[in-house]
C-alpha cells in the first residue's frame, strides 16, 4: 500500500477499501479517520439496534428523537418541522432540542453528516461507484449550485407549515434508514435506493449536497461551532483536498488563486469558515504536506 506522501490519494486513483488505513512519514500504518468515522457510526446505530431489540436502555429511539441514558435529544430540523405544523413545542422537545445544539456547538454543527448520518455510508459507496462510471465514460460528472439546499430547506418548512403535516419525512432518507436499523425493514427503503442509485448514475452526493435540510440545519450551527479544520502554509496547492471533500465549496482556502494573497498578508494558519464542512476528515487524510487538522477554537479558555 502505497501511502499518501508518496502519490495523491484521489478518489479516482485510491481503491475504496485502501481509504480506510493510513500511514505516516515514518511508515507507521493507522486506521484513517474516515475508518474512525465509519466505527462511530456503526458503534452508534447498534446503540440504537440493541437499545429496542434487547432493552439496554443506552440509545433508544432514532435519529429524529432519542433518549441517551434518559436525557433527552431531539433533531433540531423536526423540531422546527413540528413547530411549523403544529405551532406549538413540548417542554421535552424544547429540552432535547437545546441538548442537541450545545452538543454540535461543540463539537462540528455538520459532525452530524458525516460522523453520525447512516446514509452518510451508502453515499460514499455511491460516491466512489460514480467516480468509476465517469472515469469509463458511462456518465457525465454533474454538479449543481450548493446553495440549491437553501431552497429546499424553506420548502420543506413551508410545506409542513401550510399542510400541519411533516412532509419531508415522507422523504427522509436519514430517518427511514434510522428506523429501518432499530425497528426493521419497511418499503419505504426502496426510495433509499432510489436515492442511491440517483447518486450513482446522475449526481455525486446529490441527496446530502442539494437535499437534505437536516444537514443544511446543521450547517447554520456550524458557522459559530467551536470545532474546525484549520489550514496552514505547509499546502502546496495540490487540490487532492478538494477532490474528496464532501462539500468541497469549503476549500477555497486551499486554490493556488490565494497562494500569493496568503503571502502578501503574512497568513501562515487559517480556519475552513464555512459551516458547510462536515469535518469528515478526509481532507486530513490525503494531505500529504501535513496542512490540514482539526482545532478547537475554545482551547485558549480550557
Amino acid at each position: 500500500m502505497s501511502s499518501k506522501y508518496e502519490e495523491r490519494k484521489t478518489i479516482a486513483k485510491t481503491s475504496f477499501f485502501s481509504t480506510f488505513f493510513d500511514e505516516t512519514k515514518e511508515g507507521k500504518k493507522r486506521l484513517s479517520i474516515r475508518a474512525i468515522r465509519w466505527l462511530v457510526i456503526i458503534s452508534l446505530h447498534l446503540l440504537f439496534f440493541l437499545s429496542f431489540k434487547i432493552d439496554i436502555q443506552i440509545l433508544e429511539g432514532t435519529l429524529n428523537g432519542s433518549r441517551f441514558l434518559g436525557f433527552h435529544l431531539i433533531d433540531v430540523f423536526t423540531t422546527l418541522e413540528v413547530f411549523a405544523a403544529t405551532y406549538h413545542m413540548p417542554i421535552n422537545m424544547i429540552i432535547g432540542t437545546v441538548s442537541i445544539l450545545i452538543v454540535y456547538l461543540l463539537i462540528g454543527g455538520r459532525t452530524y453528516c458525516s460522523w453520525v448520518c447512516p446514509y452518510g455510508l451508502l453515499s460514499e459507496i455511491g460516491e466512489k461507484l460514480h467516480s468509476i462510471l465517469v472515469q469509463k465514460n458511462i456518465i457525465k460528472e454533474r454538479s449543481f449550485d450548493h446553495r440549491i439546499k437553501y431552497i429546499f430547506w424553506g420548502i420543506f418548512l413551508i410545506l409542513a407549515f401550510t399542510s400541519g403535516y411533516l412532509v419531508f419525512e415522507l422523504f427522509n432518507v436519514v430517518g427511514i434508514l434510522s428506523r429501518f436499523i432499530a425497528y426493521g425493514w419497511s418499503a419505504a427503503l426502496a426510495w433509499v435506493i432510489t436515492v442511491f442509485l440517483i447518486e450513482v448514475f446522475f449526481a455525486r452526493r446529490a441527496w446530502c449536497k442539494y437535499i437534505c435540510p437536516i444537514g443544511t440545519t446543521y450547517g447554520f450551527v456550524g458557522v459559530v461551532s467551536a470545532s474546525r479544520i484549520e489550514w496552514n502554509d505547509n499546502c502546496d496547492h495540490c487540490m487532492v483536498c478538494h477532490d474528496v471533500c464532501f462539500e468541497n465549496h469549503v476549500l477555497e482556502i486551499t486554490k493556488p488563486k490565494y497562494d500569493k494573497q496568503h503571502k502578501e498578508l503574512g497568513i501562515t494558519k487559517e480556519i475552513v469558515a464555512s459551516g458547510d464542512c462536515t469535518l469528515c476528515g478526509r481532507c486530513i487524510d490525503v494531505c500529504h504536506t501535513d496542512a490540514l487538522h482539526y482545532t478547537f477554537r475554545l482551547k485558549n479558555l480550557l
